[in-house]
């Protein structure tokens, strides 16, 4: 289908952007990936569309935490050396597990945070890496824990004249480890559900550990119970069945709500697991 018409605006600065934000009819776009697919299916109707995508709100920064500017491509992202050795590692298996080539090399992580699609991979990395999403508003720059910015599908924290301009992941602990594992919906190539989890191991037990889950219904959410679990060397699948329980699990009709609160916490399981020897000095 063809989009409804709009206006284009091009912007010169992040204050320009923001101040485009005022008009209650203008969306943001950069990659426009998330974006442009809802415009043509006419989900989407934006009166102005604001592009970002000049702006230098790209590339990763790693000093005393990794801060990830939002306009860096999923591509980048998942080659990123940052990524590759700082128990982070799940991130970076995030962003290879979005879309196909062209979408990871054109679509932005902070497009992605942003649109808070409930099936997309990044949220899950996100939550297990205890990420903060920096963004920027009429009032100033200001950050979001990931725990409390996905709210719903496609409903996110951000207020409506504010713009994600980076992500920042704190630096893990010696010993840390993460791994991302997902099950994906063949035909659409979405998560049916992702698993990320970043666990510390020290002195050959687990010390600490975060979960993230996507795909699995409305919101991204923290596997509370799984974590108690892995902690305490119990069955994580076991546990991981009480965190799906409390959820609004998606359901069509060829993957059910049962088939898919039985597959999470399969995928649970089996990203605890690889994380953890990661951590013990595997090389999963």
């Amino acid at each position: 289908m063809i989009p409804a018409q709009f206006a284009y605006r091009r912007a010169t600065s992040v204050a320009d952007a923001v101040a485009a934000l005022a008009d209650p009819d203008a969306k943001v776009i950069a990659g426009g990936h998330s974006l442009v697919p809802m415009m043509k299916l006419r989900l989407a109707r934006p009166g102005t569309l604001i592009d970002i995508g000049g702006l230098p709100l790209r590339g990763i920064a790693d000093g005393a935490e990794i801060v990830v500017g939002s306009l860096t491509s999923h591509a980048d992202l998942a080659q990123a050396a940052a990524f590759a050795a700082a128990g982070l590692q799940a991130v970076a298996e995030c962003a290879a597990a979005v879309g196909d080539v062209q979408v990871r090399n054109a679509g932005t992580i902070g497009g992605s945070v942003a649109h808070g699609d409930p099936a997309s991979d990044a949220p899950a990395g996100l939550i297990a890496a205890d990420a903060r999403i920096r963004v920027a508003g009429a009032a100033g720059e200001r950050e979001i824990a990931v725990d409390a910015f996905f709210q719903g599908p496609f409903w996110t924290a951000l207020g409506e004249q504010e713009l994600v301009s980076a992500i920042v992941f704190p630096k893990p602990a010696a010993g840390s480890a993460s791994a991302y594992e997902s099950i994906e919906d063949p035909a659409s190539g979405y998560p049916l559900v992702g698993a990320a989890a970043l666990v510390t191991v020290a002195g050959g037990r687990v010390t600490a550990v975060r979960i993230g889950v996507t795909g699995v219904s409305g919101t991204p959410f923290r596997a509370t119970n799984a974590e108690a679990a892995t902690l305490a060397g119990a069955p994580v699948a076991d546990a991981a069945r009480l965190d799906i329980t409390g959820q609004d699990v998606f359901g069509d009709t060829r993957f059910d709500e049962e088939y898919r609160r039985h597959i999470a916490a399969v995928v649970i399981g089996r990203a605890v697991e690889r994380a953890i020897a990661r951590a013990q000095g595997g090389s999963q």
